[in-house]
């Protein structure tokens, strides 16, 4: 047995991550700011030690593994490098515990979490399935047949990967902070491509995809034009939405998902791909991509009186998109009400228009101060000038939330990549009180 420190492990990888060594009967401990996350419930509940940061903690006895959110600047980092220890950083370590298994990376811009955690709930009822999410929810299993995890391009961080198989969801411009533009990102994709072993499913409808490079088969999948799985007859309602798919121009069968908005079928349709190509049985698939619970904050619901609260991770134009449209689509008699936190600086005066252009889909649009982040703490750009873009939109704090109340019977889309849940406890809160 080994003895693991995970610095930074309240990081959604870095607690799944120590749920999977958790799992597999390590013995595992961390730390990180004394700041509530709500990654680390599952941690608590599993008996896992969360320390504050402290140069203490560092010892021979671990195997340090550090977030790649920290640098030599952490003092336990520090102390490990005065002490000649090594520490491993969390994409080097995560691609060497993938490498033990029938690895199966899931990446894109957009759609990763939720992806895996599909994958993840359809491929463990085939075959003991091991997972990382990018949600903060991880399982490990010692006799895994599947590895399947979360693999961010952030600062090219995938490239610590050779899966035996890559799902990749779509390619778009974000990270603005260390991506140079939309050329620099699809190169980062082309070369972790060129490390995948097996197999990659791809989404065809992504112009960039179409292009891709790579040593092993693509498998596209899509909604338009045809593909090797093409989803056909899309149909929605308020519980879920039912598609064709057609694998190479032929019937294969008709899924249903709870999910709504063409996003939540793309995604269905990789999952179908990977499954189908490892020989799964269609019954099985079916079953379990109909009781897909979801993942952690990707259009979370909860009723609260006449109102609906979502809870979604969008921070990126495209994603905002996708979230509206799954409301409407969920949702078409009621007002959709947009409270949105920018994330980072550099994302927010980068897409600043695609903000505001998405942001009227709603019928509403409330805006909270832009949300930094542990690489940027300050910039120029403020949330007046995405208000200005948005004529009719209102600022909010978690002082006011109270004049949500006025939208009866409405669907309050909470979105952000930051803290945005403060403002939904914070409504929940004030008009309990006033019940």
């Amino acid at each position: 047995m080994t003895s693991y420190h995970l610095i930074g492990i309240k990081g959604s990888g870095m607690s799944a991550l120590a749920q999977i060594l958790h799992d597999m009967d390590e013995t595992v401990q961390g730390s990180d700011v004394d700041k509530f996350f709500f990654t680390q419930n599952p941690l608590e509940k599993r008996g896992i030690p969360i320390y504050a940061f402290h140069k203490q903690n560092v010892n021979r006895e671990h195997t340090i593994v550090a977030s790649a959110a920290y640098n030599d600047d952490n003092e336990e980092i520090a102390e490990a490098n005065t002490q000649g220890l090594s520490v491993k950083a969390y994409p080097t370590f995560l691609g060497e515990l993938a490498s033990r298994f029938t690895s199966i990376a899931v990446t894109g811009t957009h759609g990763k979490t939720s992806t895996t955690g599909l994958l993840s709930h359809v491929l463990g009822s085939y075959r003991p399935t091991s997972y990382l999410i990018g949600d903060g929810t991880g399982k490990g299993e010692k006799d895994s047949s599947f590895f399947v995890f979360e693999a961010c391009e952030y600062r090219r961080h995938f490239l610590n990967y050779c899966p035996d198989y890559a799902i990749i969801t779509n390619i778009d411009y974000d990270h603005p902070d260390y991506f140079q533009d939309i050329n620099d990102v699809v190169d980062a994709f082309d070369e972790m491509a060129a490390q995948v072993n097996k197999a990659i499913i791809a989404c065809g409808d992504d112009e960039y995809l179409q292009t891709l490079n790579a040593p092993v088969p693509i498998v596209y999948y899509g909604i338009e034009g045809n593909h090797d799985f093409t989803a056909k007859n899309i149909q929605s309602n308020e519980g879920g939405t039912n598609f064709d798919v057609m694998i190479r121009g032929d019937y294969f069968e008709t899924f249903t998902i709870p999910g709504h908005g063409d996003h939540n079928v793309l995604n269905a349709l990789a999952v179908i791909a990977l499954c189908h190509y490892e020989q799964m049985p269609t019954e099985t698939m079916k079953k379990r991509l109909a009781d897909f619970p979801g993942v952690k904050r990707r259009f979370t619901e909860k009723k609260w009186g006449s109102q609906l609260l979502v809870d979604d991770y969008a921070h990126h134009p495209t994603e905002i998109e996708a979230t509206i449209d799954a409301a409407r689509s969920k949702f078409p008699d009621r007002e959709i009400v947009a409270v949105f936190q920018p994330h980072t600086f550099t994302r927010t005066v980068t897409f600043i228009q695609e903000f505001a252009d998405v942001l009227k889909l709603a019928d509403v649009v409330y805006l909270c101060d832009i949300f930094g982040s542990t690489r940027e703490k300050q910039g120029q750009t403020t949330i007046e000038d995405l208000l200005g873009l948005i004529p009719e939109a209102r600022l909010m704090q978690t002082a006011d939330v109270d004049r949500l109340a006025n939208h009866h019977d409405s669907v309050l889309l909470f979105m952000g990549a930051g803290d945005i849940q403060k403002y939904q406890s914070a409504y929940e809160e004030i008009s309990s009180s006033k019940a």
